[in-house]
């Protein structure tokens, strides 16, 4: 089905809490990507007033800036599947995930929609690892924290995938439409490993495709241990639950 006329067939999911500093530059890089993609910022109840800015950023985009606000810190996960929500219903085609404090470099967002529109993908990760380790000013204990951790998390689940918790993503509106969003479990960085990993179940085509990470010049990192030991003990949990699930084959689609 196509999208309703006039409006991109993209839309970039960015969530915020206390961007302020981050949250106007961000949806302006996205504005200017050569391929029209609209954004849809989903605000945790920042009280920086992030989401006013966002509102003014919709007066000068009509159409092409939307903001769904949530009453508090509700998860990444839940902010994402919300916005996923949203954008199916719209029947956008190319559905991104990116983070609002250019970690994620928007001109990125160009190859991850070729990947897809062009390259026949159905999910297209920004991977920090396909190439090798392309972060930028992150403490060493961090990048070895995350590369093994990626690493653990292909062994375990049998992914091909080496950046397994990636959040740099564009999924076709039919991988989001396959996965159960409801039943999705966690909410921290075991999100995008349970995503991925449902995906790659369900034998949708994954590619990887390389980017540089760079660590936030402004605002606060998010990351706590809480959130990172989620991902590393879920994992199991997950391949587990696996064992007794029967998961639809969308490869002849």
């Amino acid at each position: 089905m196509k999208p309703i006329e006039g409006k991109s067939d993209c839309v970039v999911i960015i969530p915020t809490y206390n961007e302020r500093e981050n949250a106007a530059a961000i949806i302006e890089a996205v504005m200017n990507q050569p391929h029209e993609m609209d954004v849809l910022v989903v605000d945790d109840g920042s009280p920086d007033g992030t989401a006013a800015i966002v509102r003014g950023k919709m007066e000068e985009h009509p159409g092409r800036v939307h903001l769904l606000e949530r009453s508090g810190k509700l998860g990444l996960g839940t902010a994402y599947i919300t916005g996923f929500k949203w954008a199916i219903e719209r029947k956008y085609e190319y559905i991104f995930e990116m983070d609002a404090d250019f970690s994620h470099n928007p001109d990125d967002l160009m190859a991850l929609y070729k990947a897809c529109a062009e390259g026949g993908a159905d999910v297209a990760i920004g991977s920090r690892y396909v190439t090798g380790v392309n972060v930028v000013n992150w403490p060493m204990g961090r990048v070895l924290m995350s590369y093994y951790a990626s690493k653990y998390v292909r062994i375990v689940t049998g992914m091909p995938i080496r950046d397994t918790t990636a959040g740099f993503v564009c999924y076709r509106r039919r991988v989001l439409e396959t996965i159960r969003l409801d039943d999705v479990r966690f909410k921290g960085y075991a999100f995008q490993i349970e995503m991925k990993f449902t995906a790659y179940k369900c034998r949708f085509k994954i590619v990887e495709v390389p980017i540089v990470f760079v660590n936030r010049v402004l605002g606060e990192s998010k990351m706590s241990s809480g959130i990172f030991s989620e991902a590393v003990f879920g994992v199991v949990r997950l391949k587990v639950w696996s064992w007794f699930h029967k998961y639809p084959d969308c490869s002849k689609k």
